[in-house]
């Protein structure tokens, strides 16, 4: 790759970024996350309270992104054909019947599944095949998604009423977890300044859906030493409390360990996340960066854990400082 190429690609995002900005007030680790998590090509989970501007991020960025866009609000009521589509009986101009697939909201590229913890599991799994594959089977036909396609779904804090937990194989699909902070006072004033006093900015289209696939294609080749792979992988294994070299808190809280999907989620994110920055190599820094929110919905802690205050965030920076000491020796 040309140094020339790299440039170009940091200016795109970075002109993605800054037009996504004139929108959302503040959130700018949370839009870098989901801009790296575009250019990898994964699902994002974003959780937290309502009125955040979850919903209004994933709208900016299907304008500045020249995506479509599909809004499915999950209630409990919502059913799996209300989400993927279904079959319907169909008369041609002979009186004939047959069935015709009626396409539902999961068919653009970018979708937003909004609350999505308050429809039932079964609702919620309607969206696997979607989200791991990029298609839909509803009897015996298949069809394929158009690419870009990504899943960004949004979710209210578990403790609130109403909320279902999601299944753990629908965990797994999410590239990140992001949470999304409140604001501090100065983001606050921004946001009543837009949405109260009408300032709002009229967005820029900055990038197509070409050009997002193009430069996914080159992020992938971005080169990462054995060193730092190994890194990542040690990371990963250093969530499940059978690893010989877990630390004790990995051993004592966690039930569970991440998948191999969390270590594919790891490197990948961390190749782009290089770009970004500007450099054509991958470094300790960049998977210590994309490691929490690619692990933290990924594990799962016993009820010692709860009991003792122990939180996914507290383990994993325990398990990057401690494997980081190993790689390096």
């Amino acid at each position: 790759m040309e140094d020339k190429e790299i440039l170009s690609i940091v200016d795109t995002i970075k002109a993605v970024e800054n037009e996504v900005g004139k929108a959302i007030i503040g959130q700018k680790d949370v839009i870098r996350q989901v801009l790296i998590a575009v250019f990898t090509g994964g699902n994002v989970l974003l959780e937290g309270s309502p009125g955040l501007g979850k919903t209004q991020l994933v709208k900016t960025l299907s304008k500045v992104m020249d995506l479509s866009f599909s809004r499915i609000q999950f209630t409990p009521d919502l059913m799996p054909a209300d989400v993927v589509g279904t079959n319907i009986i169909m008369k041609d101009e002979k009186g004939s019947s047959k069935f015709e697939f009626q396409k539902g909201p999961v068919f653009a590229h970018m979708v937003l599944a909004d609350e999505i913890n308050r429809a039932t599991p079964k609702t919620q799994s309607a969206l696997l095949e979607a989200m791991q594959e990029h298609t839909v089977t509803v009897g015996n036909s298949t069809y394929q998604l158009e690419e870009p396609f990504m899943v960004l779904a949004t979710q209210n804090p578990l403790e609130n009423e109403g909320t279902y937990p999601l299944p753990e194989a629908q965990l797994d699909r999410f590239l990140f977890k992001l949470m999304v902070p409140y604001p501090n006072l100065e983001e606050l004033k921004g946001i009543i300044g837009v949405t109260v006093n009408n300032q709002t900015s009229v967005l820029q289209t900055i990038i197509d859906r070409s050009r997002i696939l193009e430069i996914r294609e080159i992020l992938k080749k971005v080169p990462m030493s054995k060193l730092v792979e190994e890194y990542a992988l040690r990371v990963v294994l250093a969530t499940h409390a059978d690893y010989e070299k877990a630390p004790e808190l990995s051993r004592k809280y966690i039930r569970y360990g991440a998948s191999p999907r969390a270590a594919q989620a790891i490197i990948s994110t961390a190749r782009v996340r290089a770009v970004m920055e500007g450099r054509y190599n991958v470094s300790f820094d960049d998977i210590k960066y994309v490691a929490p929110s690619a692990l933290r919905h990924r594990f799962f802690m016993n009820f010692d854990a709860v009991a003792d205050g122990i939180t996914p965030e507290g383990i994993i920076e325990e398990i990057l400082t401690g494997q980081l000491d190993t790689a390096k020796v």
